[in-house]
């Protein structure tokens, strides 16, 4: 026992997760996490199609993916049943929704039927996100950082190949073409439920957990900070994942150029989510946060005021920097919270969702109204004010085991 910011603390071991990283079975959850994810990122290089398609403005393009990302306030919901339930299943089938409901927008009639289908793979990728990082953290060990790093992995995998994907198809065979990438998702879908067998998952039992009330106060000072740390940094996150191909091809680039450069962005989020996680394991959750917030915006400056090979090396810098607090914040949240974990990682998730499906129409609103060159800069200022909520944050835990306050929100009488 010692103490920490003057609260007892005392080491507990979950019965949940053993201490080896079992990298085979994260690694294949992270698998099924990618297939899911690459569906899911064809949406913002298909935002110029629909502008051109269905006369949109940036900001009416941009609102299609509150329609993704607000079913994602049901994953407090699903996290608190995942506490005692076994829901394995939302994580088996999600590569086969996702295909279903992303490769229909191809032959969707209009803003109505596209809302309904992102709707629909929205609700689809709510119970995968509140579900599956909890898989993955229980055969993580006492390396949960890393456990959270192979997840985004996942996340940035399938947002690299998604944008190339799609507008390969869509370049040559029209967004009919998109049909045809729906088989994938189903076969992964069949695969996954024959490989994941063997990954457990230990739902918990009733009386094992804190009252979802009780456990909702006590998070409150972990939330308070991480809240308006994600909101400032989702302002960056939203322009650079969302509107770098649209503002590329406002500049006169082509589609392809856009999407292969949201690939590169992406592409370095996968090194940035797969070295920040492992990273914080051993210098602290606190250090990788503060340096992304300083980071960030500078490479987004040097993105804006520079061109060619210079350009490409600033997008991949911008990517890295602006992907990585993801699986920190991620382990952060579990290793804070044992005894509700599910429960925890649902309320962030959907928190998460929320506000980046707000911010997310603030920036397009901005950019109809000062042109994306000037939002991506103010996005950068706001995520450099970020920096206070980072500095309140939980300073680092051990990497060999968890620190639970004996009275704190995951282990109250």
């Amino acid at each position: 026992m010692r103490e920490d910011n003057g609260r007892a603390l005392i080491e507990s071991e979950s019965p949940a997760r053993s201490a080896r990283f079992e990298t085979g079975k994260v690694a294949t959850v992270a698998a099924g996490h990618a297939v899911h994810d690459t569906f899911t990122a064809f949406l913002p290089p298909l935002l110029p199609v629909f502008i051109e398609k269905f006369g949109l403005s940036i900001t009416g393009a941009g609102f299609l993916t509150v329609f993704l990302q607000v079913p994602s306030l049901v994953q407090p919901a699903i996290g608190r049943l995942a506490d005692r339930f076994n829901l394995r299943p939302l994580v088996l089938w999600a590569p086969a929704l996702a295909a279903v409901f992303m490769s229909l927008l191809g032959v969707a009639p209009g803003y109505a039927w596209i809302a309904l289908l992102l709707t629909l793979a929205g609700l689809n990728s709510a119970g995968l996100h509140a579900v599956a990082p909890i898989m993955a953290g229980n055969v993580s060990g006492s390396r949960l950082g890393r456990g959270m790093s192979f997840w985004m992995v996942g996340v940035e995998l399938g947002r690299t190949l998604g944008p190339i994907i799609v507008v390969s198809v869509v370049a040559p065979l029209s967004l009919k073409g998109m049909l045809w990438l729906m088989p994938a998702g189903l076969a992964v879908s069949l695969l996954l439920n024959v490989q994941l067998r063997q990954v457990p998952y230990h739902a918990r039992a009733a009386a094992s957990s804190t009252p979802w009330r009780t456990a909702l106060r006590g998070m409150g000072p972990v939330f308070i900070p991480l809240t308006l740390f994600i909101a400032l940094r989702a302002f960056l996150q939203s322009a650079a994942i969302t509107y770098l191909p649209t503002y590329l091809t406002g500049r006169g680039e082509s589609l392809w150029f856009a999407g292969a450069a949201l690939t590169i962005l992406q592409g370095a989020g996968v090194a940035g989510a797969l070295v920040s996680g492992s990273l914080s394991d051993r210098i602290g959750r606190k250090a990788i946060l503060i340096s992304c917030v300083l980071c960030a915006p500078l490479f987004t400056w040097l993105f804006l005021t520079s061109g060619g090979w210079i350009q490409a090396v600033m997008t991949a810098l911008l990517g890295f920097f602006v992907i990585s607090p993801t699986p920190v914040v991620m382990a952060l949240v579990q290793e804070s919270f044992p005894e509700n974990r599910a429960f925890a990682n649902g309320v962030y998730m959907g928190l998460s969702f929320v506000i980046r499906s707000t911010v997310v129409v603030l920036v397009g609103i901005m950019g109809d109204r000062l042109g994306l060159h000037t939002t991506f800069l103010i996005s950068a200022g706001l995520m450099l004010l970020a920096l206070p909520a980072a500095l309140r944050l939980p300073g680092r835990l051990s990497s060999s085991s968890r620190m639970i306050p004996r009275n704190g929100p995951a282990g109250r009488p």
